[in-house]
């Protein structure tokens, strides 16, 4: 029978996709937090890492009320495209969006601790912009830590299972990613599928860790010390 390597592509769609805006959206809120202060910083802090620590059941089912058909974030994304979210492979880069965030603010929150502030205090006295700043001094200097987090994180979106299933559903052809579809190949028997996408599965994320292991986190711009 042959293989229907659907749920494989769609969920390297929802890895990439969910990838990009963790970076956009982790980039900047690590960036709050390695940099700012103010009244609530360890709440919100708390709030990003919380979906790595709670039960997908629990995760599943807060998305599912809050992006239900009745509830206001669902009517105003099905007004503006004409259908609901849950149950679509839109739906699915939701859920791996909740699993891949934590881990990329986390590490990139680190990585821009660790730049050593006198550059960039020297790019603002040089008239550079907090924008400027941030593309031009400590992101090119927390870059391979960084880039090690956002591999981890496609990999993570890649594998998710429990929320992806509660709030996309696994329709064959629609929103069926590779994790559930794994799972059902094992409750339909089907022994030799299930195998198949195992293997091909763990030699990506092997793959995907090998490549992140090659961009060690490193304490970039601080000066080395001084040779005797």
């Amino acid at each position: 029978m042959p293989i229907d390597w659907f749920p494989l592509w769609l969920s390297l769609k929802v890895a990439l996709l969910a990838t990009t805006i963790a970076a956009a959206l982790g980039l900047w809120l690590a960036w709050i937090l390695a940099n700012r202060s103010f009244r609530g910083k360890e709440a919100l802090d708390a709030a990003i890492a919380l979906p790595l620590v709670l039960p997908p059941t629990v995760l599943g089912y807060y998305l599912l009320v809050v992006l239900g058909r009745l509830s206001p974030l669902g009517k105003l994304y099905e007004w503006l495209t004409g259908s609901p979210l849950v149950f679509t492979w839109q739906a699915a880069v939701v859920a791996a969006l909740f699993h891949s965030l934590p881990l990329l603010v986390k590490s990139a929150r680190a990585s821009f601790e660790s730049v050593e502030p006198v550059y960039e205090k020297a790019a603002r006295t040089l008239g550079a912009s907090e924008w400027r700043v941030f593309f031009r001094v400590t992101l090119p200097l927390a870059r391979r830590p960084v880039m090690a987090a956002a591999a981890l994180a496609f990999a993570r979106s890649m594998g998710d299972f429990g929320v992806t299933l509660m709030i996309a559903g696994n329709i064959p052809g629609r929103t069926q990613t590779v994790s559930v579809a794994i799972y059902d190949a094992v409750m339909a028997g089907d022994a030799a599928r299930a195998r198949l996408l195992v293997l091909v599965v763990s030699a990506l994320s092997l793959l995907i860790l090998t490549l992140a292991n090659r961009l060690p986190p490193e304490r970039h711009g601080r000066r080395p010390a001084a040779q005797l």
